[in-house]
């Protein structure tokens, strides 16, 4: 790719759109609380990365989707999944899960700890456009928590066609995947090479080849470059986007 138009846009923790309501403490690297179009404020196919924080015994009651690919990766604590096609589950640490909302679907989603339980949730939730719009809705899960002691890049999520025998599971959207991982100091990943990239540092601290330290709650936005080496200082969990395709 062309370094003439590279651009590596750091944000930092501070400086992302921030919600709060009596048990919801959210931290949005795009604006995504009333905002009702969603893909003006997009990088790439990437429209909403929500960095939550749900009391105990709290959470979304059931509401509606369409036409959305959700990804949901939990850090600490659980998630307690329903929708009316009849999926149910508990999300931890580890645990790849994603629901396509296609023609329309309810659901809800919960802190799996009680009202007078300690356990704060702490998760990241992810939405992309699917391919074709009118797909039937589905759900898909799988425990890789294995596969992320191996301080590599782990495919959770993918539709690109290279990944179709590693990535853990499948999104609708042949343009995108996630890869996450999780590092001990000293280990190295490098970002894949894409259009679009966006790199968020969900735990510990690193070194971005270029850019310097990295703490919890930074991201990266990348566009035309990829490449860099993410070295962990401390231990460390990263989420990494890539994307070949945008919004029209």
């Amino acid at each position: 790719m062309s370094a003439q138009t590279a651009v590596v846009k750091v944000i930092r923790s501070a400086d992302r759109h921030h919600w709060r309501n009596e048990w919801l403490d959210s931290r949005q690297s795009f604006p995504a609380t009333g905002n009702f179009d969603l893909a003006a404020n997009a990088h790439g196919l990437l429209m909403v990365h929500n960095e939550d924080f749900v009391d105990p015994g709290e959470g979304f009651d059931t509401h509606q989707h369409r036409d959305t690919e959700i990804i949901t990766w939990v850090l600490e604590g659980s998630v307690v999944h329903q929708d009316s096609a009849g999926n149910s589950g508990i999300i931890n640490p580890g645990l790849a899960q994603r629901m396509t909302a296609g023609t329309g679907i309810l659901h809800s989603e919960k802190n799996g700890a009680g009202r007078y339980e300690k356990p704060t949730l702490h998760v990241v939730q992810m939405w992309l456009p699917p391919d074709e719009s009118g797909l039937t809705p589905g759900y898909q899960e799988m425990d890789i928590a294995g596969e992320l002691a191996r301080n590599s890049l782990v495919t959770v999520a993918s539709g690109i066609r290279r990944h179709r025998n590693e990535t853990a599971i499948t999104l609708h959207n042949k343009y995108a995947a996630l890869h996450v991982a999780r590092l001990e100091p000293g280990s190295t990943v490098t970002v894949p090479d894409a259009p679009f990239g966006h790199v968020f540092i969900a735990r510990g601290q690193v070194e971005f080849e270029g850019s310097g330290r990295l703490e919890q709650g930074d991201a990266v936005r990348l566009t035309r470059i990829g490449g860099q080496s993410i070295t962990a200082v401390e231990p460390s969990e990263v989420l990494v986007w890539e994307m070949h395709g945008e919004f029209a």
